[in-house]
């Protein structure tokens, strides 16, 4: 195995010549091994477009050789295309604000470019990682401005996802429109209602999360980009800062925008917290959904077993036949794990001091996460279980008539003392309202067939009157 001498203020280090990253990329690994989960790529990525981007500016203004610039350029985009993806292993939790993240990334950028040009990796005075890759940058406004990029993307994937999750629900609410069910508040019996009612107050509940989600992103497209520091800018050329942001813009197709007071976008982490706090708000309506159908779908013979949900593999290994709904308990764990990654933003986003947060890791591993989770959960949710959802129209019926909530389509006819004294005859003699209201003699039957007719049930009005 051979290896290279590179060295620092603090020392040297042994590097295997294998490998593009360098001494302060070995410094990290070391420092921050915690056998967890490696700084997310689409962070990485949108990094080296930063950097891209820097050398093409620097290359316009003069700052950077053209060969120097060009071969900058060139790496940079092999990182893009995942390249070099193995390179990348510092912990996504690591002291110093991403400070190492960057230099991960500019050291990988730097060997590739040195490769480029006919050196070999640690030849820095062929393409240096801070000199010529970072010039005019900083971490404290390449990291944020990076993770902004990433979020927005990731924001696009997930609201287009929510769309498609909300058209399913709705989809169902048409098919489910003539089915009754008993419908239930607090656990107990409640008013009848139709399946596909059900259905449809889930997809409003998504079609809002969809759109906030979609709304937000709206937050995140202001960046300090060229802010270096602390936000004054200080080493960057106006010229330098306005070029980048327009680079930047080409490059992502975003509507990307200089923060007219960067030092705000340094140290202050708010806009991330409202993004997480609404990733949680879908959270709570996708983990309400989920234990819905696991009530529902219950059993099937001992629980509630209205709906049937699609079985996708053996649910025991002890208890044969027996199937579970793992999908919705995906769903719910995601749904729990956002909530509690919001937890962290917020904690993270507080603790800033002064001109600098120093905590945008967490936020950053954090954030990433649950828009990942987020996405790739709805999706499997989706085509793994509401579409494939099927209703036991027989066992909706039995549970509506056995309840006495059918009694309560009769206040309005005999008045409510009347109608409990209905109910309780109805649970003492096990018989459903129908059959006692049959043969009381209360009502006519005409009259009691059209009360209880579902068209009328589960709709605004009385029961029975024009």
């Amino acid at each position: 195995m051979d290896f290279r001498i590179e060295k620092d203020l603090l020392g040297e280090k042994y590097i295997d010549d294998s490998n593009y990253f360098g001494i302060n990329t070995v410094r990290a690994i070391e420092n921050f091994d915690l056998k967890g989960k490696f700084v997310n790529l689409n962070l990485i990525k949108e990094i080296a477009l930063i950097k891209k981007a820097a050398a093409i500016v620097n290359k316009s203004l003069k700052k950077l050789p053209e060969e120097k610039a060009d071969a900058i350029i060139k790496a940079s985009e092999e990182v893009l295309e995942g390249n070099f993806d193995d390179e990348f292993k510092i912990s996504a939790l690591q002291g110093g604000a991403g400070t190492s993240t960057n230099m991960n990334v500019n050291e990988v950028i730097a060997n590739r470019a040195i490769e480029i040009l006919g050196g070999k990796k640690g030849e820095y005075n062929i393409i240096h990682p801070l000199n010529d890759v970072n010039m005019s940058q900083s971490t404290n406004d390449v990291y944020p401005t990076a993770l902004r990029i990433a979020a927005i993307r990731l924001i696009r994937i997930l609201s287009n996802s929510l769309a498609d999750l909300q058209e399913a629900l709705q989809v169902k609410e048409n098919e489910f429109s003539h089915i009754i069910k008993l419908g239930r508040t607090q656990l107990m019996d409640a008013l009848p209602m139709m399946v596909g009612q059900s259905f449809g107050a889930y997809a409003k509940a998504i079609e809002r999360d969809r759109w906030r989600i979609y709304k937000v992103e709206e937050r995140l497209r202001q960046v300090n980009i060229g802010g270096t520091a602390i936000g004054t800018g200080l080493n960057a050329t106006n010229k330098f800062i306005y070029m980048l942001t327009d680079v930047i813009q080409d490059l992502t197709r975003l509507g990307i925008a200089r923060s007219d007071f960067p030092m705000d976008i340094t140290q202050n982490c708010d806009v991330f917290v409202e993004v997480s706090g609404l990733l949680k708000s879908c959270s709570v309506n996708l983990l309400k959904i989920s234990n819905d159908l696991r009530l529902l779908s219950s059993g099937p013979k001992g629980g509630i077993g209205e709906l049937n949900l699609p079985q996708m593999q053996a649910g025991s290994t002890i208890m044969p036949g027996k199937v579970n709904p793992v999908i919705p308990e995906m769903v719910a764990q995601i749904s729990i794990k956002v909530i509690a990654n919001d937890s962290a933003i917020t904690m993270a986003s507080s603790m800033g001091q002064l001109e600098l947060n120093a905590f945008t890791p967490l936020i950053a591993e954090s954030l990433l996460e649950s828009l990942e989770l987020l996405n790739k959960g709805v999706i499997i949710f989706k085509e793994k279980c509401i579409q494939g959802i099927t209703v036991n129209e027989t066992r909706c019926r039995e549970n509506l008539e056995k309840s006495t909530a059918l009694v309560t389509a009769l206040v309005h006819h005999i008045g409510y003392d009347a109608a409990s004294i209905i109910a309780k005859k109805s649970l003492s003699e096990g018989k459903t309202i129908r059959e006692i209201l049959y043969e009381e003699n209360i009502l006519t039957k005409e009259m009691i067939d059209k009360i209880l007719s579902p068209y009328e049930l589960t709709k605004p009005g009385i029961p029975g009157k024009k």
